[in-house]
């Protein structure tokens, strides 16, 4: 499975999947900056890294491991993203988040899984290219 085509679709589907809920703001991934490209490919190995081990993350560790990275490049809570102050609306706990948002994470798991299932029906190893 190729983790930086993986985090690629992933980002195309989210970013489709915002427009149909009001959200224009995602770049498409030709257009997106490396810390987006980066935090998609992240959660790719999130996943990836837990189905290997035979574990399927829920879609709360999977918000909340892309919270812990948020926390860490200095991310906070505001009611609009803002790329400039790092300040992100989905910035909380899983449990606080309006299901249209808890969908992305569902999304996300799924198309992982999907390639994740396909690869090891392929006898493919898993490739973290960039």
């Amino acid at each position: 499975m190729d983790c930086a085509k993986v985090a690629k679709i992933c980002h195309e589907a989210n970013r489709a999947y915002c427009e149909t809920i009001g959200d224009n703001s995602q770049p498409k991934w030709e257009d997106a900056p490396a810390w987006q490209r980066d935090s998609a490919f992240n959660g790719v190995m999130f996943h990836a890294s837990a189905l290997t081990r035979g574990e399927q993350p829920s879609p709360s560790a999977s918000h909340e491991a892309w919270l812990a990275q948020k926390r860490a490049e200095g991310w906070n809570y505001g009611p609009v993203k803002d790329i400039e102050k790092k300040e992100h609306p989905c910035f909380m706990p899983y449990d606080g988040l309006p299901i249209e948002q808890r969908v992305k994470d569902f999304v996300f798991a799924a198309i992982v899984k999907a390639f994740y299932d396909a690869s090891i029906a392929a006898g493919e190893l898993m490739q973290a290219k960039t």
